[in-house]
């Protein structure tokens, strides 16, 4: 029986999309505007993020303390709300519609590590949340997850599957629990 071997891990495959320069850059950028509560202003948020690549809409609302790993590979449509701790683990592209609430301390996370392989190998796929979603405080989007229109991820719920349009998921796997009915 093989053993998992983490000093054989090597993601040579892996292209972070940046120069090391610009990754630095970016984490202290990050670091100062975006992770911490000392500045507060979503408009110049939008402007760096857009500076380092993202392609940001009209009216984004990003709240302190929001981690976004790699900027060049985020789309975020118009009026849209990133709230407090969000973390967007973007290690490939992640893709957010227009109206999209991510509410929270809620994780979209695009990679994750084969469990049967010794050397633990990196798996990314993409992530897409399409226009009116709304992602519940602390929920958790995994990797090649697509939130359908208007879907609902419940607070502390976990996507491990994409979520159908006009549909209330909650649980771990999230679960359909019932139609998203606005009125």
């Amino acid at each position: 029986m093989q053993k998992v071997d983490l000093s054989s891990y090597r993601n040579p495959e892996y292209d972070p999309g940046a120069s090391l320069i610009k990754r630095v850059v970016w984490i202290s950028i990050s670091w100062f505007f975006f992770q911490s509560y000392l500045f507060p202003v979503s408009s110049a948020k939008r402007f760096m993020l857009r500076l380092f690549g993202a392609k940001v809409g009209r009216k984004v609302v990003i709240k302190p303390a929001v981690l976004i790993k790699h900027p060049w590979f985020l789309t975020v449509g118009d009026n849209t709300w990133i709230g407090e701790r969000v973390w967007i683990d973007n290690l490939v592209s992640v893709e957010i519609g227009d109206n999209v609430c991510i509410s929270q301390g809620a994780m979209l996370l695009t990679g994750n590590h084969d469990y049967k392989s010794p050397q633990f190998d990196l798996i990314t796929k993409p992530i897409k949340i399409q226009s009116g979603a709304w992602l519940g405080a602390k929920s958790v989007v995994c990797p090649g997850v697509d939130c359908g229109f208007q879907s609902v991820l419940s607070v502390g719920s976990v996507a491990t599957r994409s979520l159908d349009a006009n549909q209330v998921y909650s649980g771990n796997p999230a679960s359909r629990v019932r139609e998203r009915v606005i009125t």
